[in-house]
């Protein structure tokens, strides 16, 4: 599978593939079953080349370079091998042209005024519509009972993380060991070399910087430093782990989104943060999810930006039905659902702010961007905070907090499970 950002229509025009057909991929994802000698094989080579291996926490993925589909008899007989647990497309989700017009940059001297998602005075709304008061997360509120905590992780999975940001430096988790380890050795020997900050899982290397602005933009949402200076992100207090496996240009593949995830288990964070999507139901991002549904982990995932009801056509990874996702979609200023984002009574969870909203960009800069991939981070850093006050709950926990103590309003009766507003205040207070 290949991944597209959930950017909406106002920055950037995403739209999700529904349907297999519709959906280009690269090669076949073949899970080897354990103590599989499939890359081994002479067979192998008959039917193309192993051109990427991922060896994960749960399983070990390669990804099959071939010119064969399993409609093909011969090739069929070979994935039905005992040395094979499963075989899919490796699917390919990739963001889409950027119209003119739609990105513009923000001006220097953005401050938390400008962010009407954490404080919504009815004048200080995007663009694109009239602000209503008291329609934001209520995060003032929630500060006063935590700013979040530096023992609280959240990995950042998307196209990197501009480490050197003045807002976002502060808030990195740093791999000490790696830091002061030799360059171009494992000094830490997790299998990763040189990952300070993270890792780039879209260029094989210890360097997840951004050269998109896409993952710095939902860093910024989550933990911009309270430093007077540019924007405030929903956690003062917070260790960002920068996990790239979707390229400058916006796109990546299944292969890397599972090792993205793996990666993150294992650097121990509490919350995953996933603004991207697209294509089929996989198994193997399917496993990965659950990998970290084992290990604790919320998985916060974008609900889409095709204005699509997401009950009926499914949009992955949010759908995936796994305790651990919680599926995201996107307001306005005005409390209103955005024109762009998927909706559900069942399959959406919470609704939080994500048209127009002003955070961090790649190259120290700042910008504003709208979608479902703006309304996660919101939730990324409310389950953070939630983390700091009450470390011991499920995701499970969590996400039915988030939906009964979201603040239910006509205008988004429909968009999801919530009915309502995710309100932090209210979750950290469990009312």
């Amino acid at each position: 599978m290949k991944f597209k950002l959930l950017i909406g229509p106002l920055v950037i025009c995403s739209a999700f593939l529904s349907s297999a057909h519709a959906t280009p991929f690269n090669g076949y994802i073949v899970k080897l079953k354990k103590g599989s000698n499939f890359l081994e094989q002479k067979s192998v080579s008959q039917f193309g080349q192993v051109t990427k291996v991922a060896q994960t926490s749960f399983g070990t993925f390669a990804r099959l370079e071939t010119n064969k589909g399993l409609s093909d008899k011969a090739f069929a007989d070979f994935a039905s091998s005992s040395e094979i647990e499963y075989i899919e497309p490796n699917y390919i989700i990739s963001l889409n042209k950027v119209q003119a017009g739609e990105e513009a940059p923000a001006p220097k001297d953005a401050s938390f005024k400008k962010q009407w998602g954490m404080k919504n005075d009815g004048k200080n709304g995007s663009v694109f519509s009239s602000g209503l008061a008291g329609e934001d997360i209520n995060v003032l509120r929630a500060w006063s009972i935590t700013k979040g905590g530096k023992d609280i992780k959240i990995a950042v999975i998307d196209t990197g993380v501009d480490y050197t940001h003045p807002d976002l430096a502060a808030q990195m988790d740093v791999n000490t060991a790696e830091l002061k380890g030799k360059a171009g050795v494992d000094d830490d020997n997790n299998g990763y070399v040189d990952d300070i900050y993270g890792y780039d899982f879209a260029n094989k290397d210890g360097d997840p910087q951004d050269g998109h602005g896409h993952g710095t933009h939902c860093a910024g949402v989550i933990g911009a430093s309270h430093n007077s200076a540019g924007v405030a992100g929903v956690m003062a207090d917070v260790k960002i782990v920068g996990i790239k496996f979707l390229s400058d240009a916006g796109s990546g593949e299944t292969i890397d989104a599972i090792a993205a995830i793996d990666y993150a288990i294992k650097r121990g964070v509490q919350v995953m943060s996933n603004s991207w999507g697209g294509g089929d139901k996989e198994q193997s991002l399917e496993d990965a999810i659950k990998s970290a549904e084992a290990a604790g982990i919320t998985f916060v995932a974008a609900a889409g930006n095709e204005s699509a009801n997401n009950d009926s056509t499914a949009s992955y990874p949010a759908n995936y039905e796994v305790s651990n996702v919680i599926s995201v979609g996107s307001y306005t200023s005005a409390g209103a659902k955005s024109s762009f984002s998927n909706y559900g009574l069942t399959s959406v969870h919470v609704t939080a702010p994500g048209s127009g909203i002003l955070s961090t960009y790649k190259k120290g800069g700042y910008t504003s961007m709208s979608g479902t991939s703006m309304a996660t981070p919101h939730i990324a850093g409310v389950v953070g905070l939630l983390l700091s006050k009450e470390p011991t709950l499920t995701p499970a926990q969590i996400r039915e907090r988030l939906i009964k103590t979201s603040v239910k309003t006509s205008k988004l009766s429909t968009a999801s499970f919530s009915g309502g507003r995710v309100d932090v205040y209210q979750a950290l207070s469990n009312k």
